[in-house]
């Protein structure tokens, strides 16, 4: 077998490389062994990170008890006047028309005065023949008195004489009362406002015939305005104690300070809702009637409290409670609350919570004091409503009915 004959120098230099390669291998496991002793250090922190339950907690906030409430009514006249003729005839002439503004003093309709002409000649005709009858039953009452004293006439025929005198004397009377009634009717032909207003309602033409009382124009005073509402039964208690501030929609701009003057002791048979009228302080002529005017009711020294779901509260037999997290250790804590009322979806606290506590709002049932979490604000109505999709997106996006798809591929 031949032999191989290596140089010495060769030899050598396979020797220096070995010995490089060991060297190497070395630093190589060094440096997983430090690496392996890194990652077993950070072992602990990303395994209780990972171990931290993540909750859902909301912001406390004190807000009132009861938010202001509004209504929309329409702006009213306090006092709507119906003028009527005190007698019955024909209208001879309307003289005023819807929206007209009126004075005290002026007429607004007349009657046919024919008929009443008629009834003061006849009572003053009356008058007249009572008076010359009380004439004469006075001449002979005087007569019959002093052929009495002298014995010519007798005590019955002067008694007789005394009570015709005495009816003379009631029916001047009557016929006085008469005449001034007859130039009453007669003055009545004539419709006269004894006040200020504006004209918002006729309901007589010329040549109708109306009745006595019956209704000719409808006259609203403008002395004293007032909103009308429509109050649901949750709202009478705020309406006889609440601040009221009315708003119109012709000016938004302007508040004007208003006053609970009446509130219906019944309900609408149709609406079940409660008129209320809240009299304008300050409404000038700008305030016109028939506005679209919003009442806001503002309830006084209202209490201060937390609103939170329902899912927030719980009790393991110590009282109502909430969790809390702590914003240094993450760790939720027990509170116990005061609660002021329920309502249909919430509770609300008037204590046991700060403004600005993070409280847990879902899963507490399954929760213990000092557990560590990670929190996940609760999101806002308003972003929710964002993120879904509008009736109208859905619609463009649902094939048609009656299409089919291949007919809706471009």
């Amino acid at each position: 077998m031949p032999r191989l004959d290596v140089p010495i120098r060769t030899g050598r230099r396979l020797k220096g490389l070995a010995a490089l390669l060991l060297t190497g291998a070395a630093v190589l496991l060094a440096g997983c062994g430090q690496e392996n002793h890194a990652n077993a250090g950070e072992a602990p922190a990303s395994k209780e990170a990972t171990l931290a339950r993540p909750v859902q907690v909301t912001t406390v906030s004190f807000r009132p008890r009861q938010t202001q409430k509004s209504f929309v009514g329409v702006v009213r006249a306090r006092r709507e006047i119906d003028l009527a003729f005190r007698v019955g005839g024909k209208v001879v002439q309307r003289l005023v028309e819807v929206g007209d503004r009126i004075e005290p003093g002026t007429v607004v309709a007349r009657l046919d005065k024919e008929d009443l002409k008629l009834e003061l000649e006849s009572a003053k005709a009356e008058m007249q023949a009572a008076t010359a009858n009380l004439a004469q039953t006075t001449t002979e009452d005087t007569r019959y008195r002093a052929l009495t004293a002298k014995g010519a006439a007798s005590n019955a025929d002067l008694d007789r004489k005394s009570l015709a005198k005495e009816e003379a004397v009631g029916r001047l009377e009557r016929a006085k009362r008469s005449l001034e009634l007859a130039e009453n009717r007669l003055s009545y032909a004539d419709l006269v406002t004894d006040a200020a207003g504006v004209v918002v309602a006729t309901s007589a033409e010329p040549g109708q015939v109306v009745a006595s009382g019956q209704t000719i124009v409808r006259v609203a005073r403008l002395d004293e305005k007032e909103a009308l509402v429509s109050l649901p039964e949750t709202a009478l208690a705020d309406a006889r104690t609440a601040d009221a501030v009315v708003t119109l929609w012709a000016d938004p701009g302007r508040r004007i300070p208003a006053r609970l003057r009446e509130l219906s002791p019944q309900a609408d048979v149709t609406s079940r809702t409660y008129p209320a009228r809240f009299s304008l302080e300050g409404a000038d002529g700008a305030v016109a009637l028939g506005m679209t005017a919003t009442v806001t009711l503002r309830p006084k020294d209202q209490q201060q409290v937390a609103r939170l779901p329902l899912s927030a509260l719980i009790d393991r037999g110590h009282g109502p409670q909430v969790f809390v997290v702590d914003g240094a250790t993450h760790a939720i804590v027990a509170r116990p609350v005061e609660i002021a009322a329920y309502t249909g979806d919430e509770v609300l606290l008037s204590g046991g919570v700060a403004p600005g506590d993070a409280v847990v709002i879902l899963g507490v049932q399954t929760l213990l004091p000092g557990q560590k979490v990670r929190t996940v604000e609760a999101p806002a109505v308003t972003e929710v409503a964002e993120r879904l999709p509008s009736v109208d997106t859905r619609r463009a996006q649902a094939p048609a009915a009656g299409t089919s798809v291949a007919e809706q591929r471009p």
